[in-house]
């Protein structure tokens, strides 16, 4: 806990592995046993609280946020005071033991609304990115990190990215994810996510309409006692994610998913929906994609405006193995 109220911004590690045997492909870090998963998270300081798989991967959710495992990609969200980049040494470790090797790191946050309650090594972002940099193999020669700024204080973007020589141009392809993080949310919207005695994760599913984000999402959802909600969906190969900290004063939801770029109203719909969801104050998107990034510019645009939510900065850089990574922020115009 922060000193003030809980910090709901994520920290967010993506790590993409390799290996020789055809076989890993398959199974890889999903054939990681249970025992060797907890014990990376104690490292990071949370634990699983529910979980649902699929053919392609396996979704959990945690007690601080998500993580996501594929045969060779691991997701981990983490909030609060979490430590989470003392996660990187033993999933590199059992990468090891299971004939993987790592390729390609992506390291992203927003701005902490609480920063001096932040535990080593997440007190700053330069000490963020010197621990990466001494955690990371020294084949992982390719790094950047960026700070993508915007008009408020309160939100801004932190991207680390690292990969070895084989992959310093991101690879074409039609996958994009976006991540939302979402202030100062409506009081009467947030005060559903606060919990009754008998309140259900899936009851704060179906009141709240984040049931209807991704309609045909298989979701996992948890609700904390007195007051917080997170969800993991799964859609085939695709995940989507929601964390809230409804309190007033410090309201804070994030949304996650991936999407295609073929796919032209899917973008929209999500975005549509996540603002009615919550009807945020202020709101970032940041969208993380090897090409179209403009269109999808336009597309979250056009989606959100008719909403009364006014775009007030874009920042658009560019990343090792990542490819573009697009930071937009947005103002609630007029009355709720």
């Amino acid at each position: 806990m922060a000193a003030s109220g809980f910090e709901g911004f994520e920290k967010r590690l993506e790590l993409h592995f390799s290996g020789d045997d055809p076989a890993i492909e398959m199974g890889g870090f999903r054939l990681l046993d249970f025992d060797s998963l907890e014990q990376v998270l104690h490292a990071v300081q949370c634990t699983v609280v529910s979980a649902v798989s699929n053919q392609y991967f396996d979704s959990y959710v945690l007690s601080e946020s998500s993580l996501f495992v594929y045969p060779t990609k691991i997701i981990i969200k983490t909030c609060g005071t979490t430590q989470l980049l003392k996660s990187i040494r033993p999933f590199i470790h059992f990468a090891c033991q299971m004939g993987l090797i790592i390729t390609e790191c992506r390291y992203t946050r927003g701005n902490y609304i609480f920063p001096k309650a932040q535990p080593y090594p997440h007190t700053s972002f330069k000490e963020e990115i010197s621990y990466l940099q001494d955690q990371l193999p020294n084949h992982l020669c390719y790094r950047k990190a960026s700070v993508m700024p915007s008009k408020f204080t309160s939100h801004s973007w932190h991207v680390f990215c690292a990969c070895d020589k084989f992959y310093p141009i991101p690879i074409p392809n039609d996958r994009y994810t976006v991540e939302i993080c979402m202030t100062d949310l409506d009081r009467v919207l947030a005060r559903k996510f606060f919990k009754n005695p008998d309140t259900t994760g899936k009851q704060m599913t179906e009141v709240t309409g984040i049931g209807e984000i991704i309609p045909s999402a298989l979701i996992c959802e948890f609700a904390f006692d007195p007051c917080g909600y997170s969800m993991n969906g799964i859609d085939g190969d695709c995940y989507s994610t929601i964390h809230v900290t409804p309190e007033d004063g410090f309201s804070y939801a994030s949304y996650e998913c991936v999407g295609s770029i073929h796919d032209e109203d899917d973008i929209g719909r999500i975005l549509k929906k996540v603002v009615q969801v919550f009807r945020p104050g202020t709101m970032s998107v940041s969208t993380t994609c090897s090409s179209s990034s403009s269109e999808i510019c336009t597309r979250i645009i056009k989606a959100v405006e008719p909403l009364g939510m006014r775009r007030r900065s874009c920042t658009i850089d560019e990343f090792p193995a990542a490819g573009t990574v697009v930071f937009q922020t947005f103002t609630l115009t007029g009355n709720r």
